[in-house]
């Protein structure tokens, strides 16, 4: 099959790979449609993605149709299904208490292991939800989306809470977007005048532009100079995160949604004094991507908008190469994987089969 690889950084090439071969039990074979580009792949291509084992097969936003079963499992031949990328070993403490997201042994598609930047890919059958009629270039959207809708459920916070969200990249404006279905007030802030022109004119949330003045002033004269019920950082910027903190206001809490590889200082007489909430959100779990979906099919999400480029396999290496770099109107960009003989709605691309995970720990991205 053909397979986009990142031999090193820098060096991304599309090369024919060996196919992933019959799954084994409990594994189903999958004939990948749809692969969403994340901050994380540009990190990887970037070489800034830190106890990154390459060469490595990235992708981890798919969606796909099963094309062969292994024993045990009981999804249907030709079923269009949303991969869960985050493989988990399902025995240790998180694992037990339902959380699977924050597994100790978790492996990322296209992180830790090969993804589904390819024509076809291995997957544990629990890690495929089916469809249920989301086409399946839609369905390549749940994963990202997810993220931050399981960061607005982790929050817990009552309707019509005033809300910052800070950053309007993908992972951002996703969070905005499921918390603004959650009935919070939202407001987004960003450094870049650009992307709020995006959030309030296709998005209509209202913002804080950070290059026109100091975002303390900003948030005091936005609340009165009480700070935010909920704050929600998705920069995964150092500064910003510790900046966060005196952005909530008292009894209130911050999530952080994107992982910087930093220690995080705060002021602890501040911190009490507000008898803050400090929460952390990893990835995303099932209801998490039920709930994207369900939203998608309900046309709450603008995912016409947020999608804003496509390519295709062959181009992929170009295309994302060049995306790294000029970000002027990209939001999300998809890559579109074509492969005759198979029944999906937009065809196929490539593999990811069991194999020994590399490092895990200590990731910049917001997988890990």
């Amino acid at each position: 099959m053909k397979a986009v690889v990142c031999r090193s950084p820098g060096d991304l090439v599309v090369e024919d790979h060996p196919a992933p071969g019959a799954p084994p039990p409990g594994w189903a074979l999958v004939a990948v449609s749809h692969v969403g580009i994340c901050g994380t792949d540009y990190h990887i291509f970037e070489g800034k993605h830190p106890f990154l084992a390459y060469p490595r097969i990235m992708g981890h936003e798919v969606s796909g149709t099963v094309i062969e079963r292994g024993e045990g499992v009981d999804l249907a031949l030709g079923e269009p299904v949303i991969i869960n990328p985050y493989l988990s070993c399902g025995k240790c403490i998180a694992c037990r208490h339902g959380k699977p997201n924050c597994c100790v042994r978790i492996e990322v598609l296209g992180v830790h292991r090969d993804g589904a930047m390819c024509e076809q890919i291995l997957v544990p059958a629990e890690n495929l939800y089916p469809t249920n009629g989301l086409s399946l270039a839609d369905a390549a959207a749940v994963e990202f989306l997810a993220i931050g809708a399981h960061a607005v459920r982790r929050a817990r916070a009552e309707p019509g809470a005033r809300t910052l969200v800070i950053g309007a990249g993908p992972i951002g404006l996703g969070t905005a977007i499921f918390a603004r279905i959650a009935g919070l007030d939202v407001t987004l802030l960003d450094m870049s005048t650009e992307r709020l022109v995006f959030a309030v004119s296709e998005l209509g949330f209202s913002i804080l532009d950070g290059s026109q003045a100091p975002v303390s002033d900003l948030v005091r004269d936005a609340t009165g100079s009480e700070g935010f019920d909920v704050v929600f950082d998705a920069t995964g910027n150092t500064r910003s995160v510790q900046s966060a903190f005196a952005h909530v206001a008292h009894g209130g809490a911050l999530v952080l949604v994107s992982v910087v590889k930093d220690d995080i200082a705060f002021s602890d007489p501040e911190f009490h004094k507000r008898e803050m909430t400090l929460i952390g959100s990893r990835n995303a779990l099932r209801a998490d991507f039920d709930h994207v979906a369900a939203s998608i099919r309900h046309g709450a999400v603008p995912l016409s908008k947020l999608v804003t480029h496509r390519t295709t396999l062959a181009d992929t290496p170009g295309d994302l190469a060049r995306w790294a770099h000029e970000k002027s109107g990209l939001i999300k960009a998809v890559i579109e994987i074509g492969q005759p003989g198979v029944t999906a709605p937009t065809a196929s691309t490539p593999l990811a089969r069991p194999e020994n995970a590399t490092p895990k720990t200590g990731l910049a991205g917001r997988r890990a």
